[in-house]
């Protein structure tokens, strides 16, 4: 997508536009050939309104003046044409992410473009705006508007594709028309049979270990981030912590690592204070990891599988002696957790950062679950890997549930919150609104995500 984007120029092959073989120096060669791109993370000035967002780069004048007017007016076409509902004098950063997406559709549309670039563009929305921009797609593509949608979600790709391609490392490994099932969708996209629900038996819950009160977590500019979260993690228990990505998800889960000092409220791990923990303390007494950025957090590109496989254990008698590294440990650690967690690599002394982004996941997911825990958080466990890792990722979750440990997982994919949650607590403005069972229907919990309360709950009380 970045090479047809002008980011990226192609080594061998070419692009046709319209029939022509076109070549693009940068973004704005091909914006003025009528592709437009809505990138994963948004491309906004956050103190800039709508308007001067979508002027920026191409502004119009009169004279030496900028002419907002004709700005604001243009936002205003482009957005009951297309039914975009967007305000054109609106501050980019009082909008919520689902409307910022739109900008960025304006923003395309207003630089004329014919063909429109989606970059899984639904992974920072609820599932009412999931729904909302697959209205627009529509719209658009009624208006004759060429788009290509990269998602790996199966269920929204069925929902809104005329035609299906399916792209397995790095090449082009099949097509299907949106009636294909996701079973065959899945089996595409991996290259053998994939199961898309995750077994389980109903949990045998046993008594709190993990539990947050009245937790406040201010952030490095200054913000109230986290505002008075309790709960607790059991036992043999799968806590799903819902929420749009930006809701105090991320500040908390680092608070209760030590990466961040709650500003309020305790946190305690079998009854003891560990609220002033650092990350190895925490990691140390008990509590495995896995971040929602790999990485930054999970691992060291450079290094071997082997030594990422150590990077919180080096420390323990098992693989060390005084300030000495016992190697061949080390080496039979890896060789046991590679073959017992399907890590695809050429040897142990293959650096993580050339392993597919599935393979670097399993790495990090094969340390954690290599020693024995009292509390397992993942955060994003499965975000940007294939069907076939986030399959394998779900059992060993499930696997370590079953073995008695607490687990929190904390995810912007409904589907994987379902899977696996015992029971769901959602998170919006830094609050947790509900904590709900996971029959839940789906609107119900969109709505909590939205900061909505739903009419049943309303009802309830």
């Amino acid at each position: 997508m970045n090479m047809l984007y002008g980011l990226l120029t192609p080594t061998e092959g070419e692009i046709r536009l319209d029939g022509e073989v076109v070549s693009f120096d940068g973004p704005g060669d091909a914006l003025a050939a009528g592709i437009g791109m809505v990138h994963q993370h948004f491309m906004l000035v956050p103190v800039f309104t709508v308007a001067e967002n979508v002027m920026l780069g191409h502004e119009p004048t009169r004279g030496p003046v900028l002419n907002r007017a004709k700005a604001r007016e243009q936002v205003r076409e482009l957005s009951e044409r297309y039914n975009l509902k967007v305000d054109p004098d609106a501050l980019v950063e009082t909008l919520p992410v689902g409307v910022q997406q739109r900008v960025e559709i304006v923003k395309a549309l207003a630089s004329h473009a014919k063909i429109l670039i989606l970059d899984e563009p639904t992974a920072v929305l609820t599932p009412q705006e999931i729904d909302e921009l697959m209205a627009i797609m529509r719209e658009l593509k009624a208006q004759g508007t060429s788009i290509i949608f990269i998602t790996h979600k199966l269920r929204e790709v069925k929902a809104v594709a005329d035609r299906i391609s399916v792209i397995r490392r790095g090449k082009v490994v099949g097509t299907a028309e949106p009636t294909a099932s996701e079973t065959e969708l899945a089996e595409l996209m991996v290259g053998r049979a994939v199961s898309l629900t995750v077994a389980k038996d109903a949990p045998t819950v046993g008594e709190p270990v993990l539990r947050g009160t009245g937790i406040s977590v201010v952030d490095p500019r200054g913000h109230l981030v986290v505002k008075d979260v309790s709960f607790e993690a059991r036992a043999g228990e799968v806590l799903g912590i819902a929420g749009v990505q930006g809701n105090g998800q991320t500040e908390l889960i680092k608070s209760l690592l030590g990466l961040l000092r709650p500003a309020a409220g305790t946190i305690t791990l079998d009854g003891q204070d560990i609220s002033r923990y650092g990350p190895r303390q925490s990691l140390e007494a008990g509590i495995g990891f896995i971040p929602e950025d790999r990485s930054h957090d999970g691992y060291v590109g450079p290094f071997s599988v082997r030594e990422n496989l150590v990077l919180d254990l080096y420390r323990s008698d098992e693989f060390s002696r005084g300030p000495a590294l016992k190697l061949g440990a080390i080496a039979d650690n890896a060789e046991a957790r590679i073959q017992e967690f399907d890590i695809r690599t050429e040897s142990a002394e293959t650096p993580v950062a050339s392993l597919s982004g599935g393979n670097q996941q399993k790495v990090v997911v094969a340390r954690e679950f290599s020693r024995p825990l009292k509390v397992l958080i993942a955060s994003q466990p499965t975000r940007g890997v294939d069907v076939g890792s986030i399959e394998f990722i779900h059992k060993r979750i499930i696997a370590e549930r079953d073995h008695g440990t607490a687990i929190i997982v904390v995810s912007t994919e409904l589907e994987e919150i379902y899977a696996l949650s015992d029971r769901i607590a959602v998170m919006y403005d830094g609050r947790i609104v509900a904590t709900v069972p996971p029959d839940t229907p789906r609107q119900e919990l969109g709505l909590l995500m939205a900061g909505a309360v739903p009419d049943s709950m309303e009802a309830a009380q």
